[in-house]
């Protein structure tokens, strides 16, 4: 390491987004044991210091994998409106877990669950149109995520 740098990564809030969800379609158990669904996004905010928009209703959603460990690996995608107009594409990959079956089950049920019993961060790719948003294409971002009933709120932060 140089002398004198930090090359531990510097994170600042970008936006959050909360996405009311549809009710899942399930593919259970698909032919590798495990169980696929579909859960469309019908609406959704976007709301931060550097973006603000909607989720455009039924442009898409998530296709997760439930795997016989517990863990969900998450495949979304879906577009957001920027308040200016913008059409932005957005693809969101990650993963979520519980910390013990009792709030697997609770999760499960749409029922709340305290954000310390599950882990849930994911990892988006934008593209953006060139111009205000074309940051969005040129900077890696994490997202930590509340499983909240019927919704999911993001908090997306970029790597600086």
């Amino acid at each position: 390491m140089e002398e004198g740098h930090s090359f531990a990564p510097r994170m600042e809030h970008a936006f959050s987004i909360s996405i009311d969800l549809s009710a899942p379609y399930w593919v259970e158990p698909t032919v590798r044991g495990e169980t696929r669904a579909a859960i469309y996004a019908k609406s959704g905010k976007v709301e931060g210091p550097r973006l603000t928009g909607s989720v455009v209703p039924m442009s898409g959603g998530d296709f997760p994998l439930s795997r016989q460990n517990g863990v969900i690996d998450f495949d979304a995608r879906y577009l957001i409106e920027a308040s200016d107009g913008a059409i932005i594409y957005m693809e969101n990959r990650g993963y979520r877990w519980a910390k013990d079956e009792d709030v697997a089950e609770r999760m499960r049920n749409n029922e709340p669950v305290p954000f310390d019993d599950y882990y849930m961060r994911v990892t988006p790719k934008f593209d953006a149109p060139a111009g205000p948003h074309e940051w969005m294409s040129k900077h890696v971002f994490v997202g930590v995520a509340e499983k909240v009933p019927g919704a999911n709120r993001i908090h997306y932060f970029v790597v600086l």
